[in-house]
C-alpha cells in the first residue's frame, strides 16, 4: 500500500472521530450538511489542483512560464467570479440556491476534464531535420528521449547551454552537442484535447463563482453575533475541507500518475457530485438559512414563462463563453482582474462614506487591512500548486510518492492541528484571552515565510542529483499549514463578523478576490522561477534548483516583512472591532 495513503487512514481515523463528536455535540446540525458538502467540493478542486500543473506542462508541453501564467489565469478566475455569485446571492438567489447551481456547473466541469485527448508532441530541429522527441509516463516516472536513426537516447545540458545527446553513434546524422541556438523545438497540440480544456475549467470558474462565497456565508449565519462557537465552528468546517483536499490529493494524483490524467481528473468530477447531492438531502438542517432575500423576486417573469430565477441561470450558462475566451489570455484576465478591484475598491468606499456609522466603518476598515493580508499571505502559500509542486517533482527525493501527493503534506497537517487550533481559539476566547485577528494574521505571515527559509537554509543536502530530502518539503507545508491556521479560518469568521449585514456575501466574495489577485501574481512568479524543459522533464535539474533556492529566499523575507508589519499594526487598530469578537454565552442548542 502506498505510504501516503496508509498514513492518511491513520489521520483520519484519529483526528475525524474527535471532529464528528465534537460537531453533533457542540454545534447546529446544519455545520454538518455544509462539513461533508464542501469536503467532497474541495475533493474536486484540489483533485484537480494536485496533477494540474504536470498536465499542463507534461500533456500539453506548456514551458513552465507559460503553464505558470496559464494556472495563475485559472485559479485567478476561480476567486474573481465569486464577486459576481455574492452579489446575485445577495441580491435576488440567496445563497442556499447559489450553492447548488455551483455545484452542478462543477460536477460538469470536472467530467469534461477527463477528454483529456492526444498528448501533445515535440520535435527538434537541426540542420534542416527534424528529430521526434518521446515521451513516457507522468510526473517523476516519466522518461524523454530524442529519437535518431530510428532509437531513443537520453540527453541533457550541454556545458554553457545547449543539448548533450548520450550514447550517440559517430554514424549519427548530427553531432552529439547541439549548442544553444543551433536548434529549434516545435510543439503540436491536438485541438479538440485544448478545446476541451478550456471548457472544463470554464465551467468550474463559474461554478466556483457560485458556490464558494455563498457556502461559507451559510456557516457564519448558523451563529449568532457574539456566539462563541463561530471561530471553533469555521476551524472545524476548515477541517472538512482539508480532508477532502488530503484525499483527493492522495488519490487523484495516483491515479493521474499510473493510470492517466482522464482517471485523476475524472475522480475529481465524481467527489463534486457526491458533495451535491449531501448538500441537497440536507437542506432542512440548515434551519431556514440562505434562503432568497425576497422570494417573490425570482418568480417575477421577465420574458414569457421565464422568471428571474431561471434567467439567472440561464446567463450563468451562457456566462461560460466569455470565460472560455478570458481564460485562454493572462493579460486580459490580468486587465479584469484590475478593473474588478477597482471596481470593488469604489464600491467600498462610498459604501464606508454613505451607509455606514463610525462603528461599521471601522468594523469594514479592519476587514479590509485583514483582506490585504490575505493578499500576501497566499501569494506565498498558493505556490504550492505551481512552483512547490515543479520543485518536488525535480528537486526533492520522493522515496516512493508521487510530487502530486506531496500536496496532501498541507491537508494532512490541518487534519492534525486543526481539532487542536479550534480547541485553543475557544478556549482562549472563553477566558477572553484570544489574540485580536491582526495579530493572527501577523504570525501567520511570519509562518509562511519561514517556511521557504527551511528550503533555503537545506540547501547543503541536496545530493549529488540536485535533490532535497523529502523531510525538509514536510517542513515547508508543516509551516504553511499552522500559518494558514492562524489566517484563514480565522479570516473567513471575521469576515461574516465585521461587514455589514446587507453586503456580507459581497464581502466574502472580496475575501476571494484577494485570493484572486494571489493567484495572478502566484501564477507570474511561478514562471519566473521555472526553467528550461524538454518534452514536459527539466533539462538542468541543477539549474532548476539554484533558481527555486533564489525564488524562495525572496518569498520568504517578504512573509517575514510583512508579518512583523502587521504585528506592530495589530496595537493600533485593535479597538476597531468594536466588541465583534466579543464573545456572549451560547444559545441553547437546537432539537
Amino acid at each position: 500500500m502506498n505510504i501516503v495513503v496508509l498514513i492518511g487512514i491513520v489521520i483520519t481515523l484519529v483526528t475525524g472521530i474527535p471532529v464528528l463528536l465534537q460537531l453533533l455535540k457542540n454545534h447546529p446540525r446544519g455545520l454538518i450538511i455544509l462539513f461533508f458538502a464542501e469536503m467532497w467540493e474541495r475533493f474536486s478542486y484540489y483533485g484537480m489542483r494536485g496533477i494540474l500543473i504536470f498536465y499542463l506542462t507534461q500533456h500539453l508541453l506548456f514551458d513552465d512560464e507559460t503553464a505558470g501564467a496559464q494556472y495563475g489565469s485559472y485559479t485567478s478566475l476561480v476567486y474573481l467570479l465569486p464577486l459576481v455569485g455574492g452579489l446575485l446571492a445577495d441580491r435576488w438567489l440567496g445563497t442556499r440556491k447559489a450553492v447548488a447551481f455551483g455545484a452542478l456547473l462543477l460536477v460538469a466541469g470536472h467530467l469534461t476534464m477527463a477528454v483529456e485527448g492526444r498528448p501533445s508532441t515535440q520535435a527538434l530541429t537541426y540542420a534542416g531535420q527534424s528529430y521526434q522527441i518521446s515521451a513516457e509516463g507522468r510526473m517523476e516516472s516519466r522518461e524523454v528521449r530524442l529519437i535518431v536513426a530510428g532509437q531513443p537516447h537520453a540527453f541533457g545540458p550541454a556545458e554553457g547551454g545547449g543539448l548533450k545527446i548520450e550514447s550517440l553513434p559517430a554514424s549519427a546524422p548530427l553531432p552529439a552537442v547541439l549548442p544553444k541556438g543551433s536548434y529549434t523545438i516545435e510543439t503540436q497540440s491536438d485541438p479538440l484535447g485544448k478545446t476541451a480544456f478550456y471548457l472544463a475549467i470554464s465551467l468550474i470558474i463559474v461554478g466556483v463563482g457560485f458556490l464558494k462565497p455563498n457556502i461559507s456565508t451559510i456557516v457564519g449565519q448558523l451563529y449568532p453575533q457574539g456566539d462563541p462557537r463561530r471561530d471553533a465552528g469555521f476551524t472545524l468546517y476548515y477541517y472538512g475541507i482539508n480532508l477532502g483536499a488530503f484525499w483527493a490529493s492522495v488519490l487523484c494524483g495516483l491515479l493521474g500518475e499510473t493510470v492517466g490524467w482522464w482517471a485523476g481528473f475524472g475522480l475529481a468530477g465524481v467527489g463534486m457530485a457526491a458533495g451535491f447531492i449531501v448538500f441537497v438531502l440536507g437542506k432542512k438542517h440548515l434551519m431556514g438559512k440562505g434562503e432568497p432575500p425576497v422570494p417573490e423576486a425570482l418568480t417575477r417573469k421577465v420574458a414569457g414563462p421565464l422568471n428571474v430565477e431561471w434567467l439567472i441561470y440561464g446567463l450563468g450558462v451562457l456566462g461560460v463563453i466569455p470565460i472560455w475566451l478570458l481564460v485562454q489570455s493572462n493579460q486580459l484576465v490580468g486587465w479584469a482582474l484590475g478593473i474588478s478591484t477597482v471596481v470593488a475598491l469604489a464600491f467600498i468606499g462610498w459604501f464606508l462614506v454613505a451607509r455606514c456609522d463610525k462603528v461599521e466603518r471601522e468594523r469594514m476598515l479592519l476587514a479590509m487591512v485583514l483582506i490585504f493580508g490575505s493578499v500576501v499571505f497566499f501569494t506565498l502559500f498558493e505556490q504550492a500548486g505551481t512552483s512547490l509542486n515543479l520543485f518536488a517533482d525535480r528537486n526533492v527525493d520522493l522515496q516512493g510518492i508521487s510530487a502530486a501527493q506531496t500536496q496532501s503534506f498541507n491537508a494532512g497537517f490541518i487534519l492534525i492541528f486543526a481539532p487542536i487550533f479550534a480547541a485553543l481559539w475557544a478556549w482562549l476566547a472563553s477566558r477572553n484571552l484570544d489574540l485580536n485577528p491582526v495579530m493572527k494574521f501577523g504570525l501567520g505571515l511570519i509562518q509562511v515565510g519561514l517556511g521557504f527559509l527551511v528550503v533555503v537554509w537545506a540547501q547543503g543536502m541536496a545530493d549529488d542529483q540536485f535533490r532535497m530530502p523529502l523531510v525538509i518539503l514536510a517542513l515547508l507545508y508543516m509551516l504553511h499549514t499552522t500559518g494558514e491556521l492562524f489566517l484563514s479560518p480565522v479570516g473567513l469568521s471575521q469576515i461574516t463578523k465585521l461587514s455589514v449585514a446587507s453586503i456580507v456575501s459581497f464581502m466574502m466574495a472580496v475575501w476571494f478576490l484577494a485570493s484572486s489577485i494571489a493567484q495572478y501574481v502566484g501564477g507570474i512568479i511561478a514562471g519566473a522561477m521555472g526553467t528550461e524543459t524538454v518534452g514536459g522533464q527539466v533539462l538542468d535539474p541543477a539549474a532548476a534548483l539554484a533558481t527555486s533556492i533564489d525564488g524562495f529566499n525572496k518569498l520568504g523575507w517578504a512573509g517575514i516583512g510583512c508579518g512583523v508589519v502587521f504585528i506592530g499594526l495589530s496595537y493600533l487598530i485593535r479597538h476597531w472591532d468594536h466588541g465583534a469578537n466579543t464573545t456572549t454565552a451560547p444559545p441553547e442548542r437546537e432539537a
